[in-house]
């Protein structure tokens, strides 16, 4: 199935360089998709409850907020991004202009409409940049399939979701962002858990290869001995 025109360029907004702050102070995550998906309105559901059905095509909005997690504040930055993605051969040529926003974030959703066979095919291809970017395959990304009210207009079976994601080594769900804002915020706390979780075994690891261990204190008692082993053998 063919994808949308490409004809028209796109950016994505500038994204800020952060100082780094302790571990699961902030969180950087990236919701991409095919045009249509409902990435504007997942994130909007996310962030303020509420749905709006329709969207100007947006050229990549950064949002932020702090957001309540377990207990703490945590600022959260989510990066939307254009859906000009198509499976053909120029497939790889878009990507490549999301790298920078791949790169940028630490945790992804990767989303299609079950109303839209072409946004299903264009997970894999995403996914897999992903890896390319981030071949720790504890970066965690979760595929969602969006629209799961429109059972009428269904294109991709709930089992096709499920089996992609099985391949792919990744967490599925099926939302609806219209009718269930719970299971919207149910998608994004859960990523930024794992995020968070990434985050604090990383600055554990950092913590344990600065820890050089103390060298023994050479025997001297030892050495003494080998010594004179090494002198008695010359003599003779």
């Amino acid at each position: 199935m063919r994808g949308p025109s490409m004809s028209q360029p796109f950016l994505l907004a500038p994204i800020a360089e952060c100082a780094p702050g302790p571990p699961g102070a902030q969180v950087r995550l990236a919701v991409l998709g095919a045009r249509g998906v409902g990435k504007s309105a997942m994130i909007v559901r996310f962030l303020t409850k509420r749905f709006i059905g329709d969207y100007e095509p947006n050229t990549g909005n950064l949002y932020s907020r702090l957001v309540h997690l377990e207990g703490d504040h945590v600022a959260v930055q989510i990066q939307d991004t254009p859906g000009c993605i198509q499976v053909q051969e120029d497939c790889v040529q878009v990507l490549d202009s999301l790298s920078r926003c791949v790169k940028w974030a630490e945790g992804f959703l990767l989303v299609y409409s079950i109303t839209d066979y072409s946004s299903y095919q264009s997970v894999r291809p995403l996914y897999q940049h992903i890896r390319k970017v981030h071949p720790d395959a504890r970066t965690p990304v979760i595929i969602v399939g969006n629209k799961a009210d429109l059972l009428h207009a269904r294109q991709v079976q709930a089992k096709e979701g499920l089996q992609l994601a099985s391949e792919l080594g990744s967490l599925f769900l099926e939302i609806s962002t219209s009718d269930d804002s719970q299971g919207v915020c149910d998608v994004f706390q859960y990523l930024c858990k794992e995020v968070s979780k990434l985050q604090h075994a990383g600055s554990t690891d950092r913590r344990r290869s600065s820890i050089i261990p103390r060298p023994k204190s050479p025997n001297m008692q030892d050495l003494k001995r080998r010594f004179k082993q090494a002198l008695s053998s010359k003599v003779k």
